[in-house]
């Protein structure tokens, strides 16, 4: 499978939804595939919060993306078909202008300086790229929890650039719950004695509260239903230790552990911040006035929402709330309700599920 990791640095002032600017900001892209003689057959995959653009193996870089086994020759986005597109988010810290990056204004980090950052912002972005590859119109877009909404905002500020949409875990703007969960996630991390507003040293960054937050987080991507079964009361340290609060002694807090622990000091902390209030931020009724203004915008010729039963960050609801929307405009619609125990990181880990669902989408394409 071909491969390329690349870069591309934007001429002149990048202008944000929500006010300001960024100087000629840097795109982190990866692309599988071949663009075919009319350029008709990209696909372009929005992560959610935390990956990189790195979504599957490839020559430059052989180690294995978030989505490999989604993303080949004769897997459900078929590289031997399909031009695949993916772009580290605007503000992420993984090649892309964020944070983290040096303003060229001051020739120091952006950290707080950065402007307000949002998911239309990450698709704007996006566009770009595709426009720099020399893609009119992708064949699809996909986006996956709060790249789903970044793949929403793009088909509605680019109708003309997409011709469908697979929707996976995502909705048309944040419950009051997952704001919620994000906003004491940031508290946790600004709250870090080694936070300084944003000035923390590089290699000193707040890991305490990232980690803490870390794991607040993966309270609400999996479920309960799965830890019941995968943990139980299980312990991991000899009887004589239960009584030492200071030791973990459950196999759950065992596992919050080791997850925080990885992504701790991986991610910067204050690209997790913008990124989080970016997925708080976004509203489809923004575009229009309304939820059904902001439905009429889109001009799509099939869509396909995913949910899972046991999401509590995108619950079922939503989705029936987007497929619902979306079919008034575009009555090739279809929802697909999956009964994963996972909860919303099951687009993650439980491919026995999705790849189904993706390749009869793709094979029901009728290519024109």
């Amino acid at each position: 499978m071909s491969g390329a990791r690349k870069k591309v640095t934007l001429d002149g002032r990048f202008q944000m939804h929500r006010g300001g600017y960024l100087e000629s900001p840097t795109l982190a892209y990866e692309t599988w595939g071949e663009l075919n003689a009319s350029r008709d057959n990209g696909v372009l995959i929005f992560s959610g919060l935390s990956p990189s653009a790195h979504a599957a193996s490839s020559a430059d870089d052989p180690s294995a993306g978030w989505w490999e086994d989604m993303i080949g020759p004769e897997l459900p986005i078929d590289t031997d078909r399909f031009f695949v597109i993916c772009v580290n988010s605007l503000g992420s810290c993984f090649g892309s202008t964020g944070p983290a990056s040096i303003n060229p204004k001051t020739n120091e980090m952006y950290r707080l300086e950065f402007p307000v950052l949002t998911l239309e912002d990450v698709a704007e972005a996006a566009w770009r790229v595709v426009e720099h590859l020399g893609v009119e119109a992708v064949h699809t877009v996909i986006g996956c929890s709060m790249g789903g909404m970044s793949g929403l905002a793009f088909c509605v500020r680019h109708p003309d650039a997409a011709r469908r949409f697979i929707s996976i875990s995502s909705a048309t703007r944040a419950e009051p719950f997952s704001i919620a969960v994000r906003s004491l996630q940031r508290e946790i991390i600004r709250s870090d004695e080694k936070w300084l507003n944003g000035n923390y040293a590089v290699d000193d960054p707040p890991i305490i509260g990232q980690r803490l937050a870390r794991k607040l987080g993966m309270m609400t991507y999996r479920s309960a239903e799965e830890w019941r079964g995968r943990f139980g009361r299980e312990r991991v340290t000899e009887e004589g230790h239960t009584g030492d609060r200071s030791k973990i002694e459950f196999s759950v807090e065992a596992y919050l552990e080791n997850v925080a622990q990885k992504f701790s000091g991986g991610f910067d902390p204050n690209c997790y911040l913008y990124l989080s209030h970016a997925s708080d931020l976004f509203d489809l009724a923004e575009h229009g006035g309304s939820l059904n203004s902001g439905f009429k915008r889109l001009q799509l010729e099939k869509i396909l929402v995913i949910g899972v039963t046991t999401d509590i960050l995108f619950p079922l609801h939503q989705q029936h709330e987007l497929a619902e929307g979306i079919k008034e405009v575009c009555p090739d619609t279809s929802m697909i309700v999956l009964d994963c125990l996972r909860g919303h990181d099951s687009f993650l880990v439980e491919m026995d599920a999705f790849r189904p669902v993706i390749c009869e989408f793709f094979e029901s394409c009728v290519d024109r």
